[in-house]
């Protein structure tokens, strides 16, 4: 019902307002234009790990067709997906939008291929199924946010982001691929560093718990549209797929639904699309949803959901030509992890320029890299006048590992090829 959620938006009248725009320290910039969480969009707009969206994986690798949707396309579609919800519901949609561009700022290259190379990557990695991962793209979201990601303040220098504690909940809470009706907020506020396993803890907020649930919406009908686009789907996938629509939302020749068109009937041939899925799920979701019942789907709704995503798994994320690239990015991501782990020696004793000589583009993003976040050149890094704090160091082993791993993750697709290319090139 629109407005249903009024009473428990995030606001002053919220007894969680005061944790949700709590911030480490003061901001540098204030005036009555912008609220909290106005700031928050902003810093996340404009910091350079958002840009680099534009050039990561969302599910096609590295795409040359300018209409694929690529990680940016898709933390904006979030957006939209989210703002339209919170305004219905009557929720801060300033909060879901600051969340919702900023959720996938610590993504790897090559998508969730790219965070899985990663993880395995990382030395005394547990094995099996159930092993926790010690690298996942919510966590890494959230350290970018708080160590990684810098603005220039009005006197130039150049400081972290310091976000406010409902954001950053809302960036490591975020994963959408856990199946969950009755989607609630937690009651209390924690340390988000505590937070050891992707999907289990539920935001903080109603409006990141909108976003846990706009990342799914989003992707399922667009992903089916760029395989189309490349061809990935066959007659049989097609069929399939009609199958799925029809049975679960009674999509067919004159078919009555408790449907959400004008005239109540979804007519043989109504197109299955991004825009078509999206606003019928959208609208389900704020017609079943309440305070009391928590954010849900109808059943078949629910049900069409989980079809479409088994039916996704099987004909599109599964694809043999993804499986093949997928082995083309472990290689990629492996030789630069593999090359940068044996300069330690060299980082220690300020020579890493020299050791990178013959790889100028991978010696000049690392070094500034180790100049930003390491003790390597504190002259240069007052110089450059960075005002952030040691985040790696580069004496201990496991430290210098992690350094590594968050510098890959930074990159776009394109800057990990060229890199590689550039390494392996004589």
């Amino acid at each position: 019902m629109k407005d249903s959620f009024a009473e428990v938006r995030c606001d002053e009248k919220n007894p969680k307002w005061e944790q949700c725009i709590k911030r480490d320290s003061s901001l540098y910039s204030r005036n009555g234009i912008r609220s909290e969480f106005e700031r928050d969009y902003t810093r996340i707009l404009h910091c350079e790990a958002y840009r680099r969206l534009k050039h990561k994986t969302q599910v096609f690798y590295a795409p040359q067709n300018d209409h694929i949707c690529t990680r940016i396309e898709h933390v904006n579609h979030v957006a939209s997906v989210s703002t339209t919800i919170s305004k219905y519901l009557g929720l801060n949609t300033e909060l879901t939008n600051a969340v919702a561009i900023g959720h996938d700022i610590g993504h790897a290259p090559f998508g969730h291929t790219g965070e899985d190379i990663l993880n395995k990557l990382i030395k005394n990695q547990k094995e099996g199924i159930n092993a926790p991962k010690k690298f996942w793209h919510e966590r890494n979201s959230l350290f970018f946010a708080d160590f990684i990601e810098t603005l220039q303040d009005p006197e130039g220098a150049e400081k972290n982001l310091d976000l406010t504690y409902a954001v950053r909940d809302g960036l490591v809470c975020h994963c959408g691929e856990v199946d969950q009706q009755g989607l609630k907020p937690r009651s209390e506020a924690i340390e988000l560093y505590s937070i050891k396993r992707p999907g289990i803890v539920s935001p903080f907020t109603w409006e990141s718990c909108i976003v846990k649930i706009a990342d799914k919406v989003s992707f399922l009908g667009r992903d089916i549209e760029d395989a189309r686009s490349y061809h990935i789907l066959d007659m049989s996938a097609y069929r399939q797929l009609r199958e799925i629509v029809g049975a679960t939302l009674g999509f067919g020749p004159n078919k009555k639904f408790s449907s959400h068109t004008t005239n109540g009937v979804y007519r043989s041939g109504r197109a299955v699309n991004t825009t078509v899925l999206i606003n019928d799920m959208i609208v389900d979701l704020c017609e079943q949803s309440s305070p009391e019942k928590g954010l849900c789907f109808s059943e078949p709704y629910y049900k069409f959901i989980s079809e479409l995503k088994r039916f996704s798994y099987a004909n599109i994320y599964k694809n043999w030509r993804l499986e093949e690239f997928a082995r083309y990015a472990e290689n990629v991501l492996g030789t630069i992890y593999r090359t940068l782990m044996k300069l330690q020696i060299y980082a220690q004793n300020k020579r890493i320029e020299q050791a990178l000589r013959y790889m100028p583009k991978l010696q000049s993003s690392f070094s500034t890299w180790l100049v930003k976040y390491t003790k390597y050149d504190a002259e240069k890094k007052s110089v450059m006048r960075i005002n952030t704090p040691e985040v790696f160091d580069i004496n201990d082993n496991e430290s210098w590992e992690k350094c590594i791993i968050e510098f890959i993750s930074g990159m776009t697709d394109q800057f990990a090829i060229s890199v590689f290319d550039e390494i392996v090139s004589f």
